[in-house]
């Protein structure tokens, strides 16, 4: 008597190595992110600007879900 063939496995989901680059996830689970417009033409921006482009900021609640999907987080 053969034994019936097993099952395939299902394969896992795999974390977007992109999106792991790009984003940060703090202890209260926000997700933060850089900001462009620093790589060149710095000379015409003011050092206000260069400064406040430096910091991360809150990625928008519109794009949340998709960013948490991508990372395989809850």
């Amino acid at each position: 008597m053969v034994s019936p063939p097993m099952p395939k496995p299902i394969a896992r989901s795999k974390t977007r190595k992109g999106v792991a680059k790009r984003f940060k996830i703090t202890a209260s689970g926000k997700i933060l992110r850089n900001h462009g417009g620093r790589r060149h033409l710095l000379v015409s921006k003011s050092a206000k600007r260069k400064r406040r482009l430096a910091k991360q900021t809150e990625v928008s609640p519109t794009v949340v879900n998709r960013i948490k999907e991508c990372l395989l987080i809850g």
